[in-house]
């Protein structure tokens, strides 16, 4: 591969790095090509942006990037997927699909500016929740308190209605 070809791409996966905050590093060695063409079809359905690299390409386009991504040099072995995300759980969601089979299997994370290394941090991935998830259950308990005192004043209000009603129709 010319060196200009290696820059072009260098700086392709560097323009990646900084548009997507999230990114896994997958181990796609078992896959075949149908399985891999799924794979890609399954992350451009969900919005995941899944590119194979060469191991020194990536770690020369994380070593110019401003973020400090030393702890996943270790893991650029073997066959690498890079998937991109603007959610961090997406991509672990799609993962686990696959968690029964040894292919694909997750290397390491960035994902909500956290380093997870290891095919066992996965569960802990899909688990973490999206800024729209987070904002949405804020909002649900915000909401709760208020409308247990609305529902009390408005049922408050008849019984006491009631009661009113029932005294003044009372004979002194």
């Amino acid at each position: 591969m010319k060196k200009e070809i290696k820059d072009t791409i260098i700086v392709d996966l560097g323009e990646k790095l900084k548009e997507y905050p999230h990114f896994y590093l997958v181990d796609v060695t078992g896959l075949n090509a149908e399985e891999t063409s799924q794979l890609r079809r399954k992350c451009f359905k969900n919005e995941v942006k899944m590119v194979v690299v060469k191991n020194t390409l990536l770690r020369k386009a994380l070593d110019a990037s401003d973020v400090d991504f030393e702890p996943l040099y270790d893991c650029l072995v073997g066959s690498t997927a890079v998937m991109f995300a603007q959610t961090a759980n997406v991509p672990a969601k799609l993962l686990k699909e696959y968690d029964k089979q040894d292919f694909p299997a997750l290397k390491a994370a960035y994902a909500e500016e956290s380093v997870y290394i290891g095919a066992d941090k996965l569960a802990e991935l899909a688990a973490l929740k999206s800024k729209n998830e987070v904002i949405a259950e804020i909002v649900a308990l915000l909401q709760s308190p208020a409308k247990n005192v609305v529902s009390a004043l408005q049922s408050g209000g008849n019984t006491i209605h009631g009661v009113l009603q029932t005294l003044g129709e009372r004979p002194e």
